[in-house]
């Protein structure tokens, strides 16, 4: 059932179309009564049930997704406006705070959101201030390129209408001091970042307070890059900790008197606490989607252990997974649900097997084999790790860590056993001024972590590049590998079919050989795997993006820098060559004005054309004609070039849903 949800749910997002959910309702309503009513026994139940499921799923998150609609801009404005800020993160990488505003004027959406340069944040920016501010504001940015994070789906599901930055001072016209668990974050943090240096400090912070904003671009990429990022999310490593040092000390000290030991069932109070500790530490770092679910699976856990059953099984994983989509449907199609739930349905499926238990059981044995039997369940349990999330970090991120088994089996023990205890250590004793020896074990700690991702992901062919992924092969290898851990006999094994056919789906699929962005402003020519950009200047961001999309593992280089490139300050003609197929580009890269019979003629010499502009009709290229009204119509492109040319569109793989935002 829990699967039949999902992918209904899954099935809302991949169809564009509003007749076409309503034609999935309908299929799955056919389904669930031809399998109840023809079906006989157990495979007709199932097939009811999961095609019944998957219709509410479906019909659930369309539900939501009309719910949840808040008013927001159409097109970018300059204006003035005040609000109550509602949330700050700091952006310790990007050297911004970004702010969260309930907007209060007319004509402005109710919610907004403000990155602010760190030097320009004036003093008493907490939640609760009131703000006033002249900014130019634009609506939640789309995806950029094909396959790329998708922000403005993010946006609508939670009601923010507008971003931007401010062109003058932030006025505070009331200062803020954050309440409740927000001021409790931001206590933490503060206090964290007097005790460490910057490195460490941020990691920290994550582990205590969820916010990961505080983690610099250099670690944050040596820790994705290294297979070691997932410790950065508060999940069930995490959480596993809190409540084992919960449960382990309550039991410890309550059995230290002999009347509660001989009265009580101490194992019920201690999982109680362990409990209460675990839903704690859940709320203090923002109950973020895979907090969540393993907050309700150590509960779950936590349960059995009270009543003496044995709850570590796929149904608690399943009812994690209903708990967070029956409340966040669209928590689905983000890559830290996928990730968080592929990672404990593999470590539960490989323990689960017969093979698992004949190997890895605890037994009777002396410490060599003992200790030995622990390392080899330690990577038995990273391997298929890895190989779960591989698929989904190659579709969300064009890149998977190859050597984040080895990484793993140093870090999670690390973190597990000397970090969180050090660190929790520190701060509870920190109040009576003796936390001081925890933080240098802490900060050593930590500084070898650092340390170890960056050895990791400076490794010659740490990562595993892969320019883009087709729906259909991802979808089979999601359903290949659910099939493979769901099933506990020799039926499993067919999982391994749909795996096969989409992994070669995806390692065949051809690499974009052009990519423009939304507002045709930046370009990239992808030759033998290189992005070569058209401006010189381009920003950090749009590079890395360039760089993910088209699978390249460095920096990209220019295009006026290649002998078949001829570029001026104004404008860049190129020679694309695709299966031997040989393409004319011509590209403008500056607002200047250029002669109306030049350009025109260089038009219809071109096959394609790319601006920022509105071009005139009589531009008329050979076969593609990209210019500002053309781009409102697809948003970012990726074209594949060669016999057969085609175009994928972010407007077509957004399609009608509520968030697209493109002229029709």
């Amino acid at each position: 059932m829990v699967v039949g949800f999902g992918s209904g749910i899954a099935a809302w997002f991949a169809l564009g179309d509003p007749r076409q959910w309503q034609a999935m309702l309908c299929l799955g309503a056919a389904l669930g009564l031809a399998g109840f009513v023809l079906g006989s026994g157990r495979s007709g139940r199932s097939l009811g049930w999961f095609a019944l499921a998957a219709t509410l799923g479906c019909a659930l998150v369309w539900a939501r997704s009309i719910l949840v609609e808040q008013p927001r801009l159409t097109r970018p404005t300059v204006t003035q406006f005040a609000g109550t800020v509602k949330s700050v993160d700091h952006l310790v990488a990007r050297e911004a705070t970004r702010v969260l505003i309930s907007s209060n004027t007319p004509g402005l959406p109710p919610w907004l959101r403000l990155s602010i340069d760190d030097d320009k944040v004036p003093p008493g920016i907490a939640p609760g201030a009131v703000i006033q501010v002249r900014a130019r504001l634009a609506p939640p940015p789309p995806m950029a390129l094909p396959g790329t994070y998708d922000f403005a789906r993010d946006a609508w599901f939670r009601g923010l209408g507008g971003v931007g930055k401010p062109l003058g001072p932030v006025t505070v016209v009331r200062a803020g001091e954050g309440r409740g668990l927000d001021r409790v974050r931001a206590g933490l943090r503060q206090h964290i970042e007097q005790r460490l240096d910057a490195g460490p400090a941020g990691i920290a912070v994550a582990l205590a307070t969820g916010d990961q904003n505080g983690v610099g671009e250099e670690d944050a990429d040596a820790m994705r890059r290294s297979g070691l990022t997932h410790l950065l999310s508060v999940s069930g490593l995490h959480i596993a900790a809190v409540v084992a040092f919960a449960m382990l000390v309550s039991l410890k000290l309550l059995a230290l008197s002999e009347r509660l030991a001989l009265r009580l069932n101490l194992v019920l109070v201690s999982a109680g606490v362990a409990a209460a500790a675990g839903v704690g530490y859940t709320m203090l770092t923002g109950a973020q989607v895979p907090t969540v679910r393993s907050c309700v699976a150590a509960l779950l856990i936590l349960g059995g252990i009270a009543l003496g059953r044995d709850a570590l099984s796929m149904r608690l994983i399943a009812t994690g997974a209903m708990v967070v989509l029956l409340f966040r449907p669209e928590a689905l199609a983000g890559a830290s649900f996928q990730m968080s739930f592929a990672a404990v349905t593999a470590i539960v499926a490989l323990h689960s097997t017969r093979l698992a238990r004949r190997l890895l059981q605890r037994r009777d044995e002396d410490m060599v084999a003992r200790t030995g039997r622990a390392l080899l369940g330690i990577v038995a349990t990273g391997l298929a790790v890895e190989i779960a999330l591989a698929p989904l970090a190659l579709y969300h991120f064009h890149r998977a860590g190859l050597y984040g088994v080895f990484a793993n089996i140093v870090a999670i023990p690390l973190t597990t056993f000397v970090i969180m205890p050090s660190e929790a250590a520190a701060l509870a004793l920190d109040a009576v001024g003796w936390g001081q020896p925890f933080w240098w074990i802490c900060s050593l700690a930590l500084q070898g972590l650092l340390l170890l991702a960056h050895a990791v992901a400076s490794t010659s062919g740490a990562v595993a590049l892969l320019p883009s992924m087709p729906g259909w092969a991802f979808a089979l290898l999601v359903a290949g590998g659910i099939w493979l851990c769901l099933w506990n006999t020799r039926l499993r094994l067919a999982g391994l079919v749909p795996i096969a056919a989409g992994g070669l789906a995806a390692a065949l699929a051809p690499s974009p050989d052009l990519l423009v962005t939304g507002d045709g402003v930046h370009l990239a020519v992808v030759d033998r795997g290189t992005p070569l950009l058209l401006r010189e200047r381009t920003g950090d961001y749009v590079r890395s993006l360039m760089a993910e999309a088209a699978g390249f593992d460095g920096d990209p280089e220019d295009l006026g820098s290649r002998p078949y490139s001829a570029c001026s300050r104004d404008a860049c003609v190129a020679l694309v060559r695709s299966a031997g197929t040989e393409w004319r580009l011509l590209a403008t890269r500056s607002r200047t004005f250029i002669e109306w019979r030049t350009f025109t003629r260089a038009c219809a010499e071109s096959d394609i054309v790319v601006a920022d502009r509105r071009l005139p009709r009589a531009c008329t290229p050979r076969w593609l004609k990209l210019d500002a009204s053309a781009l409102r119509r697809t948003g970012g492109l990726a074209i594949y070039l060669g016999s057969k040319p085609r175009v994928d569109s972010v407007a077509g793989r957004v399609g009608v849903h509520p968030w697209a935002q493109f002229e029709r």
